[in-house]
C-alpha cells in the first residue's frame, strides 16, 4: 500500500464505519485515534466560505474552507471551529473614494442550526454565545456568535473587542465541543488568535483532577500550532489588565492561572509566546517559511517549524473542464493527487487545448464581472483574443501591488504591444492608511493616462467569486512579494492549476520548486526586479502566441506544482505529522 493510501484510499460506507481510522491512525503521540466523536479539530478566527455565509479577510479564511472541504471529501472526521460574524464589510468606490458597506448576515439563511448557548465571563458580566452548527459528510462547522459580536478584525489588533472575540472563540468554542459531545483528537491552532482554545482544554483537564504538569504534557502532545506569518515582532500585545477583565475570569484552575500569569513581561504578553509553550507540534506553511520564520519561545530559543505547504481544494478552484481533463488523462487520481506518471501524462497537452480551456475560463470571467464594476462603475467584458494580466492579492505592502506601476511609460508600452489589459484587485484593510494612499496614487496615475485609463482596471470588492473568475479567465498572473516575507500564498496555486502563466518572485510556496519552473522575477535590487518583471510580462505575451513556448511553459509549471497545490497532499502531510507510525 502506498503512503497516501493510508488515509484516503479506504472506501468508507458511512462515517460510523471507523475501523479503518482505528487501524490506520493508531499512532505513538496520541492516546486515541480520530473518530466521529473524537474529530480532528481545526481552530481559526476566520473562515472564508461564501456558500456558508462566512466572509473572511483573506488567505487564512480561504485556506480554512479548503481544508474543511478536502477533509470532508476524504471522509476524515473533522470539526472546524470559528466565529460567525453577524456583519460583513464590502468595499465600493464612490466618486473616487472607498466606502465600506456593512451588511448584516443571518446564519439561518445558510443552513446553520442553533444548538444551544454557552457562557463566558468578561468584564464582570456573563456573556451568552449562541452555538450554531452545519454538518457535511464527515466534517462540520461549529461556530459561536452573538448579535454584538461585530465584524472580522474589528477594532485594534491589541484592543478589547479583538480580545473578546478571541476569548469567545477559545473558551466558548471549547464549551461548544463539550455541548455536542465531542472531544478533540487533535487541536490545530491556526495563528495565535486561537490560543485560548488550548488554554480552555488545559484548564478543564486540571479542573477535572489531572495533575497540572501531566495536563500540560497532555495538552502539548495534542496541540498543533500552525504559523502563517514570518515575524513575531509584528504581533500585537495584550496587557495584564486586559487579561484580568477578559481571560482570567474564565480560568477555573489556580495552577493554570498562575502558569499564565508567569508568562507576562513588563505587564504585557504576546500570544505567540504562550501558543508556542502550549503546543508541542508546530508547522509552517511552506518549505521556505519553515526555514526562515523568526519566532522564539519564552526562553529566547529559536522555534523550529515542520514544513507543510498549504494546498487548495482543486474541486472548488479549478475550472470543471480542466479538472475533468486531469482525471480523464490520469494526471490526477480520484482524490486529486498526482499519479506516479503524471508528468508523462502531461506531455500530450497541446497549445490548442490550453487556449480552448482558457476560452471557457474567459466566459466564466465575463459572467462573474457582471457583478463587479470597476473603479469607474463600468461593467467589464473581454473578448476571446484579449490578453489579460491580473494582480489579485490582499493589499499589504510586502506583496507590492504598486510595483508594476513604478514606470508607467514602460507598463503602457507593454500593454500597447498586444492591446493587453491589466486587472488589479484586492482589499485594503480598514485603517491601513499607507496602502490606501498607495492605491489612490495608482488609480490617479491611471486616470491621467489616456491609454492606461482604458486598459488598467481596478475591481474594488475583491472576494472568492471574483478570485475564481480571474484565475480561470486571465492569461498571466503577477505575484511579486518581497522575497522572505510571504509565508505561502495560495492565489498563485489556483492560477497554475488553471493553466495561467505565473510571473512571480521566488517566495512562499512558489519556492517549493525550482525558480526555473515559472517566469521568475529576481534581482539584487528593487530596480533589477522591476526590470525583470517588465521583461517577464513582455515574454508572457510572446509565449501566448507561440504553440511550442506555450506548451513548454504550462507543462513545466504543472510538472513542478501539481503535487504542491494539492489540498489532499496537504492534509495527508498533516496526518502523517500528527499521527506518526
Amino acid at each position: 500500500m502506498k503512503d497516501s493510501d493510508r488515509y484516503f484510499y479506504h472506501p468508507l460506507e458511512n462515517i460510523e464505519d471507523v475501523d479503518f481510522f482505528n487501524e490506520a491512525l493508531e499512532r505513538k503521540k496520541l492516546t486515541k485515534s480520530i473518530q466521529p466523536d473524537r474529530p480532528y479539530t481545526y481552530w481559526t478566527i476566520e473562515l472564508y466560505d461564501q456558500k456558508d455565509g462566512i466572509r473572511g479577510g483573506g488567505g487564512l479564511g480561504v485556506l480554512a474552507a479548503d481544508t474543511l472541504r478536502v477533509a470532508d471529501d476524504n471522509n476524515v472526521p473533522f470539526a472546524l471551529i470559528t466565529p460567525f460574524y453577524p456583519s460583513e464589510t464590502h468595499q465600493k468606490m464612490v466618486n473616487g473614494q472607498f466606502e465600506d458597506e456593512h451588511r448584516p448576515v443571518n446564519y439561518l439563511d445558510f443552513g446553520f442550526r442553533l444548538i444551544d448557548q454557552v457562557n463566558i465571563k468578561c468584564c464582570g458580566n456573563l456573556c451568552h454565545l449562541d452555538v450554531i452548527e452545519k454538518r457535511f459528510k464527515s466534517a462540520r462547522i461549529i461556530a459561536i456568535t452573538e448579535p454584538n459580536f461585530g465584524e472580522l478584525y474589528s477594532g485594534l489588533s491589541g484592543g478589547d473587542h479583538r480580545l473578546y472575540q478571541e476569548v469567545s472563540l477559545g473558551f466558548g468554542g471549547y464549551a461548544a465541543l463539550k455541548l455536542l459531545g465531542l472531544k478533540p483528537a487533535i487541536m490545530q491552532l491556526n495563528e495565535v488568535a486561537t490560543f485560548f482554545a488550548a488554554l480552555a482544554r488545559l484548564d478543564e483537564l486540571v479542573k477535572n483532577g489531572m495533575d497540572f504538569y501531566e495536563a500540560v504534557v497532555y495538552t502539548r502532545k495534542h496541540t498543533l500550532y500552525t504559523n502563517h506569518t514570518l515575524v513575531q515582532a509584528a504581533e500585537a500585545e495584550f496587557s495584564y489588565e486586559q487579561f484580568e477583565r477578559f481571560v482570567f475570569p474564565n480560568v477555573k484552575s489556580l495552577a493554570v492561572k498562575k502558569w499564565l500569569k508567569d508568562k507576562f513581561e513588563d505587564g504585557k504578553i504576546k500570544l505567540s509566546s504562550v501558543t508556542i509553550e502550549i503546543a508541542e507540534l508546530r508547522s509552517g506553511v511552506s518549505k521556505l517559511h519553515a526555514r526562515v520564520a523568526n519566532y522564539h519561545d519564552i526562553a529566547g530559543n529559536r522555534v523550529k517549524f515542520k514544513a507543510i505547504t498549504n494546498g487548495v481544494d482543486l474541486r472548488t478552484w479549478v475550472l470543471p473542464e480542466i479538472l475533468a481533463f486531469y482525471q480523464k488523462e490520469q494526471i490526477l487520481d480520484e482524490h486529486l493527487l498526482p499519479l506516479p506518471d503524471y508528468q508523462t501524462k502531461l506531455e500530450p497537452l497541446t497549445a490548442d487545448e490550453i487556449r480552448n480551456f482558457k476560452l471557457l475560463g474567459r466566459k466564466l470571467l465575463n459572467h462573474t464581472l457582471l457583478d463587479y464594476p470597476d473603479q469607474h462603475g463600468q461593467i467589464l467584458q473581454f473578448g476571446d483574443s484579449d490578453f489579460i494580466f491580473d494582480f489579485r492579492r490582499r493589499f499589504v505592502d510586502y506583496k507590492r501591488p504598486d510595483l508594476p506601476f513604478t514606470d508607467p511609460a514602460r507598463l503602457r508600452s507593454i500593454l500597447e504591444k498586444a492591446n493587453a489589459h491589466f486587472i488589479l484587485t484586492g482589499r485594503v484593510h480598514t485603517g491601513d492608511n499607507i496602502m490606501s494612499e498607495k492605491l489612490h496614487k495608482i488609480l490617479d496615475l491611471v486616470e491621467h493616462d489616456d491609454f492606461l485609463k482604458t486598459h488598467v482596471h481596478y475591481l474594488p470588492d475583491y472576494e472568492e467569486k471574483l478570485a475564481l473568475g480571474l484565475s480561470c479567465g486571465c492569461n498571466a498572473a503577477i505575484n511579486v512579494p518581497i522575497v522572505g516575507l510571504e509565508a505561502c500564498g495560495t492565489s498563485w496555486m489556483k492560477d497554475v492549476a488553471n493553466l495561467s502563466l505565473l510571473i512571480s518572485t521566488h517566495d512562499g510556496g512558489v519556492a517549493d520548486a525550482s525558480s526555473n519552473s515559472y517566469l521568475n522575477v529576481s534581482g539584487e535590487t528593487t530596480a533589477d526586479e522591476l526590470d525583470m518583471l517588465y521583461q517577464r510580462m513582455e515574454e508572457a505575451i510572446d509565449i501566448w502566441q507561440s504553440d511550442f513556448d506555450l506548451e513548454d511553459t504550462i507543462k513545466t509549471e504543472l510538472k513542478a506544482y501539481l503535487p504542491v497545490v494539492s489540498g489532499t497532499r496537504m492534509l495527508n502531510e498533516y496526518l502523517d505529522y500528527l499521527f506518526p507510525l
